[in-house]
Formats: C-alpha cells, structure tokens, sequence
C-alpha cells in the first residue's frame, strides 16, 4: 500500500501510532548531536507525555505552550498534547519577555514546556503584572512550568511529566476540536493566534501527500533546521515526515557550513529551507558535490527571486522547488511540483482540495490570468483555519473563501505568480514582520515622536527591518535617540522583528491626507541600495 493510500486516521498524533505499527524499528527523529528515536520510542513516548499531562492537571481544550528549539523534547511534547486533545501553542523561543507575557495572557495557557535557556525569560513573564492580573480576574491559575533541566519550586521537571505507563487516551471523535494557537500578524497586522484545528492540521497533510512526484518518500532523511514553531517546519516539515514515516533530522539553528556537514554526515536527501539559505550557500566551496545526497531542495515562507533558482539549481544540479503557504492555511497552498513545467516567478498550482480565486477591491471575483489585472488571492479547503482566537474571527467566510491579503495573477495553466502584497508585511528570513507591530512599540519611546517602518532588502535574510523616526526634541542628538530606538526594540521585540537601522529624520513624507508616504520611503531604500543615495 502506498502512502497515498494510507488508511484515513482522525490526526496528526494517530499517524504516529500507525508508523510504530508498521515500522517499529525504524528511526523516526535524530538529533544533530545523536539522540534518536524510533517509530516505536517515539509513540511510547507521545503516549507518556499524553498521561502525564492529563496527570498534571492538563485537561481536552487546555493550552499548553511549547517555548524550545528543534530538539527530540519538541516532537514529544507536542504531538503528546495533541494526543491529549488539549491544545498546543507553539512560539519563538526568542520571544522576549514582552511578548511571552502578551502571549500567555492572550492564550491562557496552563501550562509552559521550557528548556534551561527559555526557562529565565518565561519565569519573568509569568511574574509579569498582567499574567498575574488575567490570572486573578479569570479564576484560572497562572502557567506551571515544565522545564528540560533543573526546575524550581512549584515547577516540575520534564521528566517528571512523563508517565511511567503510558495509558490509553479516548480517540478523537470530533475533528473539529483546536489542536493548535499558531501566532502570526494574519491580516490584521497585529499578533493574533490562528485557530487550527485536527481536520485543518490533517488535510493539508494529505493535500501535500497527494503531490506527484511526492515530496517526501518513506525512505528520505529530511533536514529538520526549520524552527518545528513555525508552521512550515511543523506542518509540512514534521506533519510530511510523520505521514509519510522518513526520517527527520533535527538541528537547532542554521550554519551554512555546519548545515552542510549534518546533510552529508545524515545523508539527507530531502532539503526544505527558507530563501536566505541560499544566499548563505551561495559562495560556499565544492557546494554541489556537499549536496551529493540530496535529491530535492524545497523552499517557502517567501517568495525566491526567479534568477535565484535558476542560478542555485544549474550550480549544485539539484531541482528547487517552491511553493506558497500561509500559517491560516496549515500551511501549504501551491507548490510547482504541481506544475506541468516550472515556470521562471511562479510558486506553482494548487494541492488537490485547495481552490484559488483573485477578486477586486470590492471582493468581486476577477479573471486575474494577465500580469497587468492581479486581483487579491482568496482561497478555500478543508486545510483552512477557523479564525483567530479566541472568537474565531476574520476567518473562512460562509462560502468557505478566505483573503490572504496577497496579491498576484494565475496563468491559463492555473500556476499562481506573486505580484504584491495587501499590508506591509516584511518577511525577514522567512518570519512575518508588521510594520505596525513595531511601530507602535517605537511610538513608546519617550524621545521619538512619529515613527514608520518598513522593509529593505537583506542578502542574508531575504528583507530587513527599517526605522524612521522624528525626534520629540528637534534639537536632540540623532545618537542619542536612535540608542534609545534600539534599547527599546531589543527589550520588546524579537531580534528577527528589530530594526537594523534607523533613520532619525526631521519630518516624514506625507499624502495631503496625511498618511506617510512609504513608497517614498522605499524609493529612498532601493537608492541607497543602488548606492545612488548614501
């Protein structure tokens, strides 16, 4: 039987006790550093953590968040609370203290999976006023912590969750139960949780697996370097290698000639990354014959320049592939695996069971087949959210259709180009960044008065975050209210979201409305680029 044909099951956790049935022996996860798990290890220990949580007070709804990088420990304790039905609320375990602690209060989460490392900033968060306000006027207690390492008081050791014997849990009977909080700016612009429940999680699982030719084989050793919190490496990273039983290898963090050395050292042959990867890799010695076990390159969560692959694929003579996807759609849309001919610009067709659509300003549906008449994408299928949470809100409409806020056409071959985007969004290695997000944070900082936000191109990391701002004081140094800009930045925003530079300027642009004029501003960004304005 072919794992197209797998036997339906109703989540991501039963696919788990599937591959242990079928292939117990078989290796499941490793670690860069050599800890490992077979099928069979891996169910057990999903299956103890599931009793354990429950144990510990965890019950069907409950929130537990997950604050580590790619380990062993990671896969465990997420698909163990999936197991649980409870929820799991993956996050950056370089979230600030800030963001921790709006993130807790917002989610309500009960409970807190840390490492020794990601154990001092949540510890400051949970001690946070807020936390402990929502936990008072909610009757709810505040997070325990469940931390790899030593724990203090009132916390519990990571193995101390564990079960000693694993018990069943009842099955999943309803898979419309949330499985997942997945933080992300959506539309909106300001960090809100997308609500994804199992069947979200599950379809787009088979969506991906319906893909000729696949893109993961049961006999593939897939690098796992893409963060499991975010969507990409935990639903089409780690959701593909458990559906379809390869292999998956954990690193916790990107290094373009260590990297390499774990994909000849793993033999991995299948590589998904994020395009600043291939700007990292792209002056590397004897790169193609480094990427000798390797039969596919993947690439998402940015668009990748046409000439970028071309050029990468001719050098190392291994096929790049791209696709689009988006956290609200569990996560992946289109891929040009779906294509007939991969076409220089397009990020592919859709996944059987996703349905495309450009509509107009007014929402009204547009024949979107030339590049001069994009209209915003929308799409439908059984992959989509439910909303954000906690309501549900600005998610699938009663048809089913749901706004990406992107913009782009589709060819008479049903191939998807990106054309623009709705908001501002600013994609910095492969993480959403909202101007707005950022701005209000610096609009916070007693020496600034007005502030705008916006993207520049990075070799590095695909866009880079920018800020100009107007002093309170016209008469202040520029120095001292840029390290104030910065100071504030680092304390309430995570290094991917701060600014790299910033401009103190005496007044910005603005339309006689008086909205910034950011196109301006970029103007001013691609001619310092070009080196035609210092």
């Amino acid at each position: 039987m072919s794992q197209q044909d797998a036997p339906a099951t109703p989540d991501v956790a039963a696919l788990v006790a599937a591959a242990a049935a079928d292939h117990p022996d078989r290796l499941a996860v490793v670690e860069a550093g050599g800890r490992g798990l077979t099928w069979a290890e891996l169910d057990d220990e999903v299956s103890r953590v599931a009793t354990g949580l429950g144990a510990a007070g965890v019950l069907a709804g409950h929130r537990v968040m997950i604050v580590l990088g790619n380990r062993i420990e990671f896969v465990t304790t997420y698909l163990g609370v999936l197991r649980a039905q409870a929820v799991a609320v993956p996050v950056n375990p370089g979230s600030t203290v800030v963001e921790l602690a709006g993130m807790l209060v917002d989610s309500g989460s009960r409970m807190v999976v840390v490492d020794e490392r990601t154990a001092v900033p949540v510890r400051s968060a949970v001690g946070r006023s807020e936390v402990a306000a929502a936990a008072h006027d909610e009757s709810r207690p505040l997070p325990r912590l469940v931390v790899l390492g030593e724990p203090a008081p009132d916390e519990l050791a990571y193995d101390d969750l564990r079960a000693e014997e694993p018990r069943p849990v009842p099955p999943l009977l309803d898979p419309e139960k949330l499985a997942v909080l997945l933080y992300t700016s959506g539309t909106s612009g300001l960090p809100r949780a997308a609500m994804l429940t199992h069947r979200a999680l599950l379809a787009n699982v088979d969506q991906v697996a319906t893909v000729e030719p696949p893109m993961i084989h049961s006999d593939d050793v897939v690098l796992g370097v893409l963060p499991l919190f975010h969507v990409y490496g935990l639903g089409a990273v780690l959701g593909g290698v458990i559906r379809h039983r390869a292999k998956l290898v954990l690193t916790d963090r990107f290094d373009p000639e260590g990297t390499l050395d774990l994909i000849e050292d793993e033999a991995c042959s299948v590589v998904p990354v994020a395009p600043p990867v291939f700007a990292a890799w792209r002056h590397v010695d004897a790169l193609a014959e480094r990427l000798g076990p390797v039969r596919m390159i993947l690439s998402g969560s940015a668009p990748l320049p046409a000439e970028t692959v071309e050029e990468f694929s001719a050098a190392v003579r291994v096929p790049v592939h791209q696709g689009y996807g988006l956290t609200e759609a569990s996560p992946v849309v289109t891929s040009t695996l779906r294509s007939a001919t991969v076409k220089p610009g397009s990020v592919g067709a859709a996944l059987d069971g996703i349905e495309l659509r450009l509509v107009d300003d007014e929402g009204v549906p547009v024949d979107g087949s030339a590049a001069d008449d994009p209209g915003e994408i929308q799409i439908r299928g059984r992959n989509l959210f439910s909303g954000y949470w906690p309501e549900g809100a600005d998610g699938p409409g009663a048809d089913g259709w749901w706004s990406t806020g992107d913009v782009g056409f589709l060819d008479a071959d049903g191939d998807l180009f990106l054309v623009d985007r709705v908001k501002e969004l600013i994609i910095v290695s492969g993480f959403n960044v909202y101007p707005s997000e950022v701005e209000a944070v610096l609009g916070e900082v007693a020496e600034v008065r007005q502030a705008a936000v916006l993207g520049t191109p990075d070799e590095h990391t695909g866009e880079a975050v920018v800020a100009y701002v107007v002093p309170d004081d016209p008469a202040a140094d520029p120095e001292s209210v840029a390290a104030a800009v910065r100071a504030r930045a680092e304390e309430h925003l995570a290094p991917y979201k701060r600014p790299v530079r910033v401009e103190v300027v005496e007044t910005l642009p603005r339309t006689v409305t008086g909205k910034i004029r950011k196109g301006q501003l970029r103007g001013q960004e691609r001619r310092k680029a070009l080196g035609i304005l210092e």
